[in-house]
């Protein structure tokens, strides 16, 4: 069964070497870049990539589709550029390959790092994520943010995780939340979601809760409090700015 590992990327030249080092076992990398001004193609390209570079932003799911596209591997192992495998995960995945049965994809468990600390609860683990799957059975869905792997038929579970390096410092964490709750918020007003301050109060108040005491999240120490703060703050700024947008619109 021939392998290819699909990435997308931007400005990334900090984490894709270790992302693509740890794939260059695979039988075809390809890379899909949307116009990073640093050394990201670079390295994508020393390392025996295949690059294409587009110079718009379509979304997540969309741009990832334009990878699939270009491979041409049996199977396809999707990779973020700040995941990374371990030797065991590729053990895991090679047995699998020679071996698949009937399954059309394979879900990972990922292990992320949140400023330094890899989380056991949270909600961060296990979080099984789609990311091996045979290239004629699947495709991603066309969200622009929290994209997903639709795929057509059974699938597995491996047991090796995926590493991630999700949150590396509070000013990346407070960017990631601008973005990620900017975009939400769009995607709601576009379908229609209206939202008021005490929506947002109550979503910010729930996210805290959930992360901390539901999920385990005061077992992760400090980094675990840090993280039920973001996820509420996040919530909380989804649902604002989903109320400006209804305001400005004339419908809030």
């Amino acid at each position: 069964m021939k392998l290819s590992v699909i990435v997308i990327s931007k400005n990334n030249e900090a984490v894709i070497r270790r992302c693509l080092e740890s794939a260059l076992w695979a039988d075809e990398l390809v890379v899909v870049d949307s116009g990073s001004a640093d050394r990201t193609v670079e390295i994508c390209r020393e390392l025996g990539a295949k690059v294409k570079v587009t110079e718009d932003w379509p979304g997540h799911g969309p741009q990832k589709n334009r990878a699939l596209d270009l491979a041409t591997g049996d199977w396809v192992l999707s990779l973020d550029s700040d995941e990374w495998m371990t030797p065991e995960l590729r053990s895991e995945i090679e047995r699998t390959l020679a071996d698949p049965g009937n399954k059309a994809a394979f879900a990972m468990p990922r292990r992320s790092s949140f400023c330094g600390r890899f989380m056991r609860h949270s909600g961060w683990w296990p979080d099984y994520v789609t990311r091996l799957f045979r290239r004629d059975a699947a495709r991603f869905s066309e969200d622009h943010t929290h994209d997903r792997v639709i795929v057509n038929g059974p699938i597995g579970r491996l047991k090796q995780p995926v590493l991630h390096e999700a949150i590396t410092d509070l000013d990346r964490m407070l960017v990631k939340m601008n973005m990620y709750s900017t975009t939400s918020a769009l995607e709601f007003h576009r379908s229609g979601r209206r939202a008021s301050l005490a929506t947002a109060l109550v979503h910010g108040g729930w996210a805290f809760m959930r992360t901390y005491f539901l999920r385990g999240g005061f077992l992760d120490g400090r980094e675990g409090f840090m993280l039920a703060v973001a996820n509420a703050e996040g919530s909380y700024y989804r649902y604002v700015k989903l109320m400006l947008l209804s305001k400005k619109s004339g419908n809030g």
